[in-house]
């Protein structure tokens, strides 16, 4: 069995509190991308992604996830972006982590995605898993993060985008 190499792409740490984090020029030379990002928000949010500037309804997502109170599942179709958090809001103090995982970006196929989330709301947090579709056979060459309500990510923010 081959041992797959994570090879850093692009790193943004925030210097001043943005509403969105984009990485462009994603080069086709890798197998998978794996998006994470570390933050907290100035206000409690959701994320969504988006590749390529597209705004168009080719996205599609079903999550589940758990507060530690309540378990939800959620299922949206014909979206303008991936929510990656259904679930919880992030946090204005305590950090959330996010993972996003592109298969066969380069590749001439629809692109599925998984995303996790951890957030520590200091007693209150929440755990998540969504399962996304962009409908497209476009090879991913950038990646928009954002927050849905238009929030932003604080300063300290730290974003990473690898090739698998």
């Amino acid at each position: 069995m081959a041992t797959a190499t994570y090879t850093p792409i692009a790193t943004q740490t925030l210097g001043s509190a943005a509403a969105s984090i984009t990485f462009s020029s994603i080069p086709g030379t890798y197998t998978d991308l794996r998006l994470v990002l570390t933050c907290t928000t100035s206000a409690q949010d959701e994320i969504a992604i988006q590749f390529n500037a597209d705004t168009a309804t080719h996205y599609s997502a079903t999550s589940l996830g758990g507060t530690g109170v309540t378990a939800v599942s959620s299922n949206a179709t014909t979206q303008s972006n991936i929510e990656i958090n259904f679930t919880g809001a992030t946090n204005t103090t305590g950090p959330a982590l996010f993972t996003v995982d592109a298969f066969s970006y380069a590749g001439g196929t629809n692109k599925t995605v998984v995303a996790s989330v951890a957030n520590d709301g200091n007693g209150s947090g929440s755990v998540e898993l969504t399962v996304g579709l962009w409908r497209s056979t476009s090879a991913i060459t950038s990646i928009k993060v954002f927050l849905v309500n238009a929030n932003n990510f604080n300063t300290g923010t730290i974003a990473t985008i690898w090739g698998i």
